[in-house]
């Protein structure tokens, strides 16, 4: 049974968003470790877990893609592990946790430690001040705006009215708030708080310096 290197990991990431990149992989490998190692999660699952989580379907050029990287990341990391020789029942648990790790994805739910650490990782990486970073920079490949002004409509169910765009303050509000509670792990949970804290502060005071008061 061979261990993925960080070398090998790198290649599967050149093509990539810079919201997807491998700064993003490094982050998560880093952050789900540290989880693991805190909530006594198996760290050969966690760490292969992790540098395969989104290591195909991320072309930024592809909407269809990206919404179906989760199962074919999955796939391409059987593939790998077979050829390292991994166990089957370890390669399956890989596969679980890249299947549940995204926050869209209602049809299949982290159900074991290490698949609730990479839910768990991946989602903090969207907050704080990397997830400040990442939401505009997002907003800026999608084309759509840092911030626009909510509707009621949306404040009230998440939903756009005709011709309003899904800003960056749109995502914060639709998801990355939320992120904190979908968390499974305490430790995960401790380290939202105060980066969900910065956030909010962050688009405090970029809409106050949009609407010129600071």
């Amino acid at each position: 049974m061979k261990p993925i290197t960080l070398k090998e990991a790198r290649s599967w990431y050149e093509d990539t968003d810079a919201v997807h990149d491998f700064d993003h992989i490094i982050r998560v490998y880093n952050m789900a470790v540290r989880l693991a190692k805190a909530e006594g999660a198996d760290l050969e699952i966690v760490r292969a877990a992790a540098l395969l989580h989104d290591s195909q379907g991320s072309d930024p050029g592809s909407a269809s893609g990206r919404l179906e990287h989760h199962q074919a990341s999955a796939k391409f990391a059987s593939a790998v592990l077979a050829e390292k020789d991994w166990a089957q029942e370890k390669i399956r648990a890989v596969e679980h946790c890249i299947l549940a790790h995204r926050f869209r994805n209602p049809a299949e739910k982290p159900e074991t430690l290490d698949a609730k650490i990479i839910f768990d990782s991946d989602k903090l990486d969207a907050l704080g001040a990397v997830g400040a970073a990442r939401v505009l920079a997002y907003a800026a490949i999608a084309g759509t705006p840092f911030y626009e002004e909510p509707s009621a409509q949306f404040l009230e169910s998440g939903k756009e009215i005709e011709g309003e765009s899904h800003s960056a303050y749109h995502e914060h509000l639709f998801k990355l708030r939320k992120l904190r509670d979908r968390m499974h792990t305490p430790s995960a949970r401790a380290i939202a708080d105060e980066r969900l804290r910065y956030l909010d502060d962050f688009f405090e005071r970029m809409i106050a310096e949009w609407q010129g008061e600071k």
